[in-house]
């Protein structure tokens, strides 16, 4: 009888252990990724695992722009509220109104950006592409479950710029289309580089950009240092003598120390520019290319990020002006189209004109 309990109680601490290994098994199984196809390296060097299938994608910030530009918006299931406003400051949002406007809104976007953690939960998209803080993108895969790739760029021919296109094609399986537009920047930017660099700079007319947009809308004061599209052409930008880096705004008795000859203002910010020239008629009567009648527009690239392509069209726009020697075979209109098509897929330069914000010359005080 002893014997049998001995029996029975060893049958039972061994069936006990055994279903205690299984369950330990369950667990440690359930915590394998399932789906897991490869991880890549994002531009803020995070690994991130990607299912083995990306069907449908989000974005937040404006992240959007670069998966226009990488030819595949059309996967995007969620964007942002700023991504849906069909702006024509933000092209991309123009050329997918269509597709954005039916789409939930997954983040605010703009420079109050916020994400939609919960509608991102609900939506749960195979992967989502973000170029927020590098603090915000870990933060929003831990409390989401999802995979986020971040997207990361500076300037308009950086780069940072190239890597994140072809980034965007590796993941999403475009890569052709982000070869095309990575070459046609490339290009781009070697073609302006040809026609300007060996422009002595006494020969260079002095040059500045006013009613610039940062952090919203600026007067004539608003400018900028090392402003990227006069950068591309080697300009003589006379804000880069403040020795400053990005956008300021600017004393305007300075700039009428350096009275340049010719100046580029916005022609979306021009009404802040006639509204203190109401005030200050002297001071804008006294700048030579105010006199001479050379005023000229520049679209106006940075809203909601930078919108490369208007950018670059600016940069050929300020070329033709400063260099119209170097720029004779230069259509502005044509060359913007140019850009649009292979970074948009479609033309938009008549609908800047459209909307009175395409290139030409500017009558300030009108």
């Amino acid at each position: 009888m002893k014997q049998t309990r001995n029996l029975f109680c060893r049958t039972l601490l061994l069936s006990l252990l055994f279903c205690s290994l299984l369950s330990g098994c369950s667990s440690r199984s359930t915590e394998i990724p399932q789906n897991t196809g490869r991880t890549v390296v994002d531009m803020m060097g995070r690994q991130v695992v990607l299912p083995a299938e990306i069907r449908t994608i989000a974005s937040t910030g404006s992240a959007a722009r670069l998966l226009t530009y990488a030819g595949c918006a059309d996967k995007l299931s969620g964007v942002t509220d700023m991504d849906k406003k069909n702006d024509i400051g933000m092209p991309y949002t123009v050329v997918n109104a269509g597709h954005f406007a039916s789409l939930p809104s997954v983040g605010a976007g703009g420079s109050k950006d916020i994400c939609y953690e919960e509608e991102l939960v609900k939506l749960s998209p195979d992967v989502i592409f973000s170029n927020m803080p590098l603090e915000t993108v870990s933060s929003l895969q831990e409390k989401t479950g999802i995979p986020v790739i971040g997207l990361s760029y500076q300037g308009i021919f950086d780069e940072s710029v190239c890597n994140a296109i072809d980034l965007v094609g590796s993941v999403m399986g475009t890569q052709e289309k982000c070869a095309d537009v990575v070459r046609s920047m490339q290009q781009w930017k070697a073609d302006l580089d040809r026609r300007t660099r060996d422009i002595p700079d006494e020969e260079k007319p002095s040059v500045y950009t006013g009613a610039v947009s940062f952090k919203g809308p600026h007067g004539f004061e608003g400018t900028y240092a090392n402003y990227p599209p006069f950068t591309a052409i080697h300009a003589k930008n006379v804000a880069d003598e403040t020795g400053r880096d990005g956008a300021l705004n600017i004393d305007l008795e300075q700039v009428l120390i350096w009275n340049p000859e010719l100046i580029f203002l916005n022609p979306s910010n021009l009404y802040l520019v006639n509204e203190d020239y109401l005030e200050n008629k002297a001071f804008y009567e006294n700048l030579q290319a105010v006199k001479n009648g050379n005023v000229y527009a520049q679209i106006s690239y940075n809203y909601n990020s930078t919108n490369i392509e208007f950018a670059i069209a600016d940069a050929y726009y300020a070329g033709k002006i400063m260099f119209p020697e170097k720029f004779s075979d230069i259509d502005p209109a044509k060359k913007a189209d140019e850009i649009f098509e292979v970074m948009l897929g479609q033309p938009f330069y008549s609908r800047l004109e459209d909307a009175g914000i395409g290139f030409g010359t500017l009558r300030i005080g009108e």
